[in-house]
Protein backbone atom coordinates (compact mmCIF):
# COMPACT_ATOMS: atom_id res chain seq x y z
CA UNK A 1 0.00 0.00 0.00
CA UNK A 2 1.31 3.35 -1.23
CA UNK A 3 -0.38 6.93 -0.38
CA UNK A 4 -1.34 7.63 -4.49
CA UNK A 5 -3.45 11.28 -4.14
CA UNK A 6 -5.31 13.39 -2.05
CA UNK A 7 -9.35 14.23 -3.23
CA UNK A 8 -10.26 17.73 -2.49
CA UNK A 9 -14.12 17.51 -2.58
CA UNK A 10 -16.54 19.84 -3.70
CA UNK A 11 -19.76 20.74 -5.67
CA UNK A 12 -18.61 23.18 -8.21
CA UNK A 13 -14.76 22.92 -9.51
CA UNK A 14 -13.54 26.32 -9.99
CA UNK A 15 -14.92 27.22 -6.90
CA UNK A 16 -12.70 24.49 -4.91
CA UNK A 17 -10.05 24.84 -7.47
CA UNK A 18 -9.64 28.41 -6.30
CA UNK A 19 -9.46 27.48 -2.64
CA UNK A 20 -6.87 25.13 -3.04
CA UNK A 21 -4.77 27.64 -5.12
CA UNK A 22 -5.46 30.21 -2.39
CA UNK A 23 -4.22 27.83 0.50
CA UNK A 24 -1.35 26.99 -1.09
CA UNK A 25 0.19 29.43 -3.93
CA UNK A 26 -0.05 27.12 -6.62
CA UNK A 27 -1.64 26.51 -9.91
CA UNK A 28 -3.64 23.68 -10.69
CA UNK A 29 -3.84 21.75 -14.00
CA UNK A 30 -6.05 20.26 -16.26
CA UNK A 31 -7.87 16.96 -15.21
CA UNK A 32 -10.20 15.16 -17.07
CA UNK A 33 -13.94 14.05 -17.46
CA UNK A 34 -15.20 10.71 -15.52
CA UNK A 35 -17.53 9.87 -17.66
CA UNK A 36 -19.29 7.16 -15.72
CA UNK A 37 -19.70 9.13 -12.73
CA UNK A 38 -20.69 12.67 -14.34
CA UNK A 39 -17.89 13.98 -12.51
CA UNK A 40 -14.25 16.83 -13.53
CA UNK A 41 -11.08 17.62 -11.98
CA UNK A 42 -8.33 19.65 -12.11
CA UNK A 43 -5.03 18.24 -10.37
CA UNK A 44 -1.74 19.40 -8.44
CA UNK A 45 1.37 17.43 -8.26
CA UNK A 46 3.01 16.61 -5.16
CA UNK A 47 6.81 14.46 -6.33
CA UNK A 48 6.82 11.19 -7.70
CA UNK A 49 4.10 8.99 -7.10
CA UNK A 50 1.77 11.67 -5.73
CA UNK A 51 -0.87 14.49 -6.46
CA UNK A 52 -3.83 15.85 -5.52
CA UNK A 53 -7.17 16.32 -7.33
CA UNK A 54 -10.20 19.08 -6.69
CA UNK A 55 -13.35 16.83 -8.10
CA UNK A 56 -16.72 17.73 -8.34
CA UNK A 57 -19.90 17.07 -10.03
CA UNK A 58 -19.85 18.37 -13.83
CA UNK A 59 -22.82 20.46 -14.82
CA UNK A 60 -21.91 19.85 -18.29
CA UNK A 61 -22.27 16.10 -18.20
CA UNK A 62 -25.14 13.96 -18.05
CA UNK A 63 -26.01 12.61 -14.23
CA UNK A 64 -25.30 9.26 -13.84
CA UNK A 65 -27.89 6.63 -13.15
CA UNK A 66 -26.13 5.07 -9.79
CA UNK A 67 -25.12 7.39 -7.10
CA UNK A 68 -21.44 9.28 -7.89
CA UNK A 69 -18.25 8.21 -5.83
CA UNK A 70 -16.54 10.11 -3.39
CA UNK A 71 -19.91 10.78 -1.91
CA UNK A 72 -19.87 13.57 -4.52
CA UNK A 73 -23.89 13.78 -4.45
CA UNK A 74 -23.55 15.49 -0.96
CA UNK A 75 -20.56 17.56 -1.90
CA UNK A 76 -20.85 20.76 -0.69
CA UNK A 77 -17.99 23.45 -0.12
CA UNK A 78 -14.25 22.31 -0.54
CA UNK A 79 -13.07 20.22 1.88
CA UNK A 80 -10.25 16.72 2.13
CA UNK A 81 -12.80 14.60 1.59
CA UNK A 82 -10.96 11.63 0.75
CA UNK A 83 -7.37 9.82 0.37
CA UNK A 84 -6.79 7.59 -2.25
CA UNK A 85 -3.85 4.38 -1.61
CA UNK A 86 -2.56 2.27 -4.79
CA UNK A 87 -2.01 -1.43 -4.25
CA UNK A 88 -0.30 -3.68 -6.29
CA UNK A 89 -2.68 -6.19 -6.89
CA UNK A 90 -6.63 -4.82 -5.94
CA UNK A 91 -8.20 -8.01 -5.79
CA UNK A 92 -5.87 -9.16 -3.06
CA UNK A 93 -5.87 -5.74 -1.38
CA UNK A 94 -9.47 -6.57 -0.58
CA UNK A 95 -9.99 -9.91 0.30
CA UNK A 96 -8.84 -8.09 3.73
CA UNK A 97 -10.36 -4.83 3.60
CA UNK A 98 -13.53 -3.81 5.10
CA UNK A 99 -17.13 -4.49 2.77
CA UNK A 100 -17.49 -0.40 3.23
CA UNK A 101 -14.64 -0.24 0.97
CA UNK A 102 -16.49 -1.11 -2.34
CA UNK A 103 -16.32 -3.53 -4.98
CA UNK A 104 -13.66 -2.92 -8.04
CA UNK A 105 -14.34 -0.99 -11.34
CA UNK A 106 -12.46 -1.08 -14.13
CA UNK A 107 -12.06 2.60 -16.04
CA UNK A 108 -9.96 4.15 -18.40
CA UNK A 109 -9.29 7.79 -19.92
CA UNK A 110 -6.57 8.17 -22.71
CA UNK A 111 -3.66 6.15 -22.27
CA UNK A 112 -4.90 5.81 -18.54
CA UNK A 113 -6.42 2.65 -16.97
CA UNK A 114 -6.95 1.61 -13.50
CA UNK A 115 -9.50 -0.29 -10.85
CA UNK A 116 -10.71 1.71 -8.38
CA UNK A 117 -13.23 0.10 -5.31
CA UNK A 118 -16.12 1.62 -5.19
CA UNK A 119 -19.34 1.47 -2.48
CA UNK A 120 -22.32 1.19 -4.50
CA UNK A 121 -24.06 3.54 -2.87
CA UNK A 122 -21.09 6.14 -3.55
CA UNK A 123 -20.05 6.69 -0.29
CA UNK A 124 -16.25 7.30 1.59
CA UNK A 125 -15.73 4.52 3.31
CA UNK A 126 -15.54 5.15 7.49
CA UNK A 127 -16.58 8.73 6.30
CA UNK A 128 -13.72 9.00 4.24
CA UNK A 129 -11.02 7.63 7.21
CA UNK A 130 -10.12 4.27 5.58
CA UNK A 131 -8.72 5.03 2.42
CA UNK A 132 -9.99 4.49 -1.72
CA UNK A 133 -8.11 1.56 -2.58
CA UNK A 134 -6.74 1.73 -6.48
CA UNK A 135 -4.63 -0.26 -8.85
CA UNK A 136 -3.56 1.63 -11.53
CA UNK A 137 -2.36 -0.68 -14.96
CA UNK A 138 -1.25 1.66 -18.02
CA UNK A 139 -0.32 4.65 -18.43
CA UNK A 140 2.23 7.63 -17.09
CA UNK A 141 1.29 7.81 -13.25
CA UNK A 142 -0.65 11.08 -13.19
CA UNK A 143 1.94 12.80 -10.61
CA UNK A 144 4.41 12.36 -13.62
CA UNK A 145 2.67 14.12 -16.12
CA UNK A 146 2.38 17.32 -13.68
CA UNK A 147 4.66 20.49 -13.62
CA UNK A 148 6.41 19.97 -10.53
CA UNK A 149 5.13 23.29 -8.22
CA UNK A 150 7.51 22.41 -5.30
CA UNK A 151 4.72 21.60 -3.15
CA UNK A 152 5.23 18.41 -1.10
CA UNK A 153 2.95 16.59 1.73
CA UNK A 154 4.41 16.38 4.71
CA UNK A 155 1.29 14.90 6.94
CA UNK A 156 -1.96 13.27 6.55
CA UNK A 157 -3.88 13.09 10.08
CA UNK A 158 -6.95 11.00 9.89
CA UNK A 159 -9.01 11.15 12.78
CA UNK A 160 -12.05 9.00 13.63
CA UNK A 161 -13.63 7.71 16.46
CA UNK A 162 -12.65 4.02 16.08
CA UNK A 163 -9.33 5.43 14.76
CA UNK A 164 -7.11 2.44 16.19
CA UNK A 165 -9.26 -0.12 14.56
CA UNK A 166 -9.37 1.91 11.11
CA UNK A 167 -5.40 1.59 11.19
CA UNK A 168 -5.49 -1.98 11.90
CA UNK A 169 -7.22 -2.33 8.90
CA UNK A 170 -4.38 -0.72 7.25
CA UNK A 171 -1.16 -2.84 8.05
CA UNK A 172 0.80 -3.04 5.00
CA UNK A 173 0.60 0.72 4.73
CA UNK A 174 3.89 2.07 6.32
CA UNK A 175 3.64 5.62 4.81
CA UNK A 176 5.38 8.07 8.34
CA UNK A 177 3.80 11.13 6.77
CA UNK A 178 0.16 9.28 8.15
CA UNK A 179 -1.20 9.26 11.21
CA UNK A 180 -4.46 8.17 13.27
CA UNK A 181 -5.83 10.01 16.32
CA UNK A 182 -9.19 9.51 17.88
CA UNK A 183 -11.58 11.89 18.11
CA UNK A 184 -14.54 13.30 15.52
CA UNK A 185 -14.50 12.56 11.75
CA UNK A 186 -11.79 14.88 10.16
CA UNK A 187 -8.81 15.12 7.65
CA UNK A 188 -6.42 17.16 8.03
CA UNK A 189 -3.05 17.25 5.36
CA UNK A 190 0.28 19.72 5.97
CA UNK A 191 2.10 20.65 2.64
CA UNK A 192 5.43 22.63 2.67
CA UNK A 193 5.54 25.19 -0.27
CA UNK A 194 7.64 27.84 -1.66
CA UNK A 195 5.47 30.21 0.96
CA UNK A 196 6.08 28.20 3.67
CA UNK A 197 3.50 25.32 5.56
CA UNK A 198 0.18 25.22 4.53
CA UNK A 199 -2.77 23.05 5.62
CA UNK A 200 -5.54 21.92 3.47
CA UNK A 201 -8.72 19.81 5.93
Amino acid sequence: MELDHLAICCAELDGGVAWVEAALGVTLQPGGQHARFGTHNRLLGLGEGLYLEVIAPDPAAPAPPHPRWFDLDHAGAPRLGNWIVRVGDLDLALQSAPDAVGEPLALSRGDLAWRIAVPQDGSLPFGGAYPTLIGWHSGVHPSRRLPDQSARLTGLTVQHPQAEAVRGMLGFLTDPRVRFITGPLHLCAAFQTPDGEKVLQ
